[in-house]
């Protein structure tokens, strides 16, 4: 199951995952000798996964091929594949079917008039990067590579539902909702046809019409608004959800959606007109035995373990994480940062200026709001993370992006992480200010190593830059801070590395942060310990970045329980 759902109860879908055939590609030679058709002796691997995981090829960039044989009864077949990492091209039988470019975004591909019988799928995958890529090859995160998330292919008959989103606006007092649906039609038959449409919302009809629909075309139509009355809201205590039912008379698409109000406004952040602290944490969705193709079981774990911690919000570093995820987030009210991998360290000015990448994050955003539009946990759109702010180029970009997802991104917060807020010349375009700091840890000319007056000073003097600015009414939250702890690196010293430090670090930020009324929210760096590339150039132990309060195998460090406090400390408050 790629979902805590069923997304169809009568088209056909049937899983592609498990065993594939598999081989590397290092010369850039599979094209032309034919690999699209057949492989080469390869080896079987299971999908999703990546390839790094295997023996001999932990550290390769490149192209490799995955192939697998299926039946199909035949007719007009659509291929869904939930991430490939990164560069995707998809063959039918030999026959390009299409390509994708972005590692953390579902895409589909249709092929008509496919004869019954069985038939051979293959991808290309490649994760190489060049000075179009994204992110760029410089990243604090590991180059996977592999089909990460789940394929299947759904056999699709008459008019069929590919895509369906809920807007609404909520009434002053939140007791109902003015509301409507955009729904994407698709005739996969050979002929003009119509079909009776009707969209139900927890079983109650609020859409009927009769639509025709030319054959191969896709239409986009809007359902008249309608009213909901006495609405259940989505909240962070009480995660209401509604089902989604869209019928035609040969196929259906069903989803969950939850009415809930986010606002960055006076200086904070209100949930359903209810001030709310963001007590979160960063977790990449990385494992050193699963790398990006990451199970559902240890989703969950991972869940158990940060609301254990007093957390209410999780970002996801730094890119979008798998739907099954974010329905688990929807179910449990816990509130999302949703972003794109635009991580600044790689960017240079003539990188930013880039008309290739420009275009490919408006479209990785694109992705992101198609996708991910109807899960309530998702209260905060990120743009990009750590770029240079202080240059034109990155005003340029970020005012592209802001009005992007203010115009399409429904009702999130919009913002970016900063690490250098004192130079940055992009705050107009966010809704709240994000500061990515880590005082305390990496050394600072001229700075004193002693973290406690050093990150008072440093909040005092953003704080008369935000009032320079005239922004005193943005919310701030602290979206990256911490330092590296080895697990099991103890000292009866206060030294860096060791759990101790870690654990009387975050433990003194997260108090003073909590004290401080210009902040709103706290996002320590980070959950669990990840492997991350050479290209860094930082002494990273173990060839990982060490900054989790738990280790990479989920086991707690001293910081676990030095948060946990605090965060529960926090919430207790906020009872009063």
């Amino acid at each position: 199951m790629r979902r805590r759902f069923d997304e169809h109860e009568i088209r056909d879908v049937r899983s592609l995952d498990g065993a594939w055939l598999f081989c590397t590609d290092g010369d850039g030679a599979g094209e032309k000798l034919g690999w699209a058709k057949a492989l080469p002796k390869g080896q079987k691997v299971t999908v999703p996964g990546v390839w790094n995981t295997q023996l001999g090829l932990l550290q390769y960039e490149g192209a490799a091929w995955y192939q697998k044989e299926f039946y199909t009864n035949g007719g007009c077949l659509r291929f869904c594949f939930d991430a490939v990492m990164t560069e995707a091209r998809v063959y039918l039988d030999g026959e390009p079917l299409g390509e994708h470019y972005g590692g953390f975004c579902r895409f589909e591909l249709i092929a008509r008039d496919v004869t019954p019988g069985y038939h051979t799928l293959t991808v290309r995958v490649d994760n190489r990067f060049d000075e179009h890529s994204i992110p760029q090859k410089k990243v604090d995160w590991y180059h996977y590579g592999g089909i990460t998330r789940g394929v299947s292919v759904e056999r699709l008959s008459g008019i069929c539902v590919l895509y369906q989103k809920l807007d609404y606006t909520l009434s002053p007092d939140l007791t109902s909702a003015s509301a409507a649906f955009t729904l994407e039609l698709y005739n996969a038959e050979k002929r003009k046809k119509s079909t009776r449409v009707r969209v139900l919302l927890n079983d109650l009809e609020v859409y009927r019409d009769e639509i025709a629909v030319s054959a191969g075309e896709t239409v986009t139509i809007k359902t008249p608004a309608f009213t909901v009355e006495n609405v259940s809201l989505w909240d962070t205590d009480a995660p209401n959800l509604y089902s989604v039912t869209v019928l035609t008379d040969t196929d259906d698409l069903r989803d969950r959606v939850g009415f809930r109000l986010i606002e960055a406004r006076d200086g904070a952040i209100f949930l359903n007109h209810r001030r709310v602290e963001l007590r979160g944490i960063n977790r990449h969705e990385e494992h050193p035995d699963w790398g990006m193709a990451f199970p559902q079981g240890l989703m969950e774990r991972d869940l158990d373990i940060i609301l254990e911690a007093g957390c209410n919000t999780v970002r996801g570093s730094h890119y979008p994480n798998s739907r099954v995820f974010l329905d688990m987030l929807d179910e449990r009210g816990v509130l999302f940062w949703s972003e794109i991998p635009i991580w600044g360290c790689g960017f240079a000015p003539e990188t930013l200026a880039d008309p290739v990448i420009i275009a490919r994050g408006l479209e990785m955003h694109r992705e992101m709001v198609r996708h991910y539009y109807n899960h309530p946990a998702i209260v905060i759109w990120g743009m990009h993370n750590e770029i240079r702010a202080d240059l034109p180029e990155s005003v340029e970009m970020s005012r592209q992006y802001y009005h992007y997802l203010k115009e399409n991104g429904g009702n999130r917060i919009v913002t970016y992480a900063a690490n250098h807020p004192m130079e940055d010349i992009c705050l107009a375009y966010c809704d709240m200010i994000s500061i990515n700091k880590y005082l305390g840890w990496y050394p600072q000319k001229g700075v004193s190593t002693h973290y406690t007056e050093t990150w008072r000073d440093f909040l005092d003097q953003f704080r008369k830059r935000r009032a320079e600015l005239g922004m005193e009414q943005k919310p701030v939250v602290m979206g990256e801070f911490g330092g590296a702890g080895i697990y099991g690196h103890h000292t009866f010293d206060h030294v860096k590395g060791t759990e101790e430090y870690q654990a009387d670090l975050l433990g003194f930020c997260l108090e003073l942060f909590h004290a401080d009324p210009m902040m709103a929210g706290t996002y320590v760096w980070q959950f669990a310990d990840i492997r991350t590339a050479p290209e860094m150039g930082l002494d990273r132990a173990r060839g990982y970045n060490n900054k989790g309060i738990v280790n990479e195998y989920r086991k707690p460090k001293a910081a676990y329980f030095a948060v946990r406090e605090a965060y529960l400390k926090f919430a207790k408050e906020s009872e009063k």
